[in-house]
């Protein structure tokens, strides 16, 4: 039997407040992993993560702080991004 699983399997916080998610896909042929991927997405703040994973979002309210959001946004106006 084929069993496709995903989970958030390393979350990191960056200096600036961004928060890096990666998420591994493993494929499961009778229990045992025979191919797996890994995507990584990043979660500024200011972003709307209400559809991330619940660990992800527990991390982004205690890290996305009204001083850090403010601090981000200056840096990348500063940026002229």
């Amino acid at each position: 039997m084929l069993e496709k699983i995903e989970v958030v399997d390393l979350i990191e916080v960056i200096e600036n407040g961004s928060i890096q998610v990666r998420t591994k896909t493993a494929i499961k042929e009778d229990g045992v992993e025979i191919s797996s991927k890994f995507h990584r997405h990043v979660v500024v703040p200011g972003a709307d993560y209400s559809a991330e994973d619940a660990k992800v979002q527990a991390i982004c309210a205690a890290v996305h702080t009204a001083g850090v959001i403010t601090a981000y946004k200056a840096a990348i106006a500063a940026q002229g991004v």
